[in-house]
């Protein structure tokens, strides 16, 4: 009689609950309809940088060949003869929060706000290694972050200095810190 080969039995399949898979399947469209219904419920608030931050755009602020000391001077003349404060602004064209505060800054009622009341002055810093001189001339800690702000009276006189990085992280800010900023330090 011939032999038989083993046979080779395959293991038996298991059966996973059907309710696992469904569960799954609930799971994620519940998750996406709670998304969904979350942005356009009425009454729910959504975070205020993600109300009214608009994307940055590269815009030139900031003047690598510019002269600091003398773009300083000739705003506290300016503001002088017209009876304003100075802003400066430490930052550079690639910090994003710099061009959202740039954006802010000219938005109603900032720019009102600023042009009513301030000079403001860029100062650039590089990479936060340039002009570091004159940042700490005026107190401002740039190593906090920038975009960093420092108000001076007409005479040159630092009323405020940005210490702890208040205005680092501009993109996940509401552009009414800035129009109380500039309500509280108007001249």
């Amino acid at each position: 009689m011939p032999s038989r080969a083993p046979s080779r039995k395959q293991p038996v399949p298991t059966r996973k609950t059907p309710w696992v898979g469904l569960f799954a399947v609930f799971l994620v469209a519940g998750s996406l309809m709670f998304l969904i219904a979350g942005k356009h419920a009425p009454g729910l608030v959504e975070p205020a940088a993600a109300q009214s931050v608009p994307a940055p755009t590269a815009k030139h602020l900031y003047s690598e060949t510019a002269n600091p000391t003398a773009d300083i001077a000739a705003g506290l003349a300016k503001a002088k003869r017209q009876h304003k404060r100075v802003i400066l602004d430490f930052g550079g064209d690639w910090c994003g929060d710099c061009q959202v505060l740039d954006i802010y800054f000219h938005q109603a009622p900032n720019a009102e706000l600023l042009n009513k009341n301030f000079i403001l002055v860029h100062v650039w810093i590089g990479h936060m290694d340039a002009n570091i001189d004159i940042a700490a001339k005026y107190g401002v800690p740039i190593n906090k972050g920038v975009p960093a702000l420092a108000v001076l009276a007409p005479d040159g006189k630092v009323l405020y200095s940005q210490a702890t990085g208040e205005f680092a992280d501009m993109r996940h800010m509401d552009s009414s810190s800035l129009t109380e900023f500039l309500k509280k330090w108007k001249s």
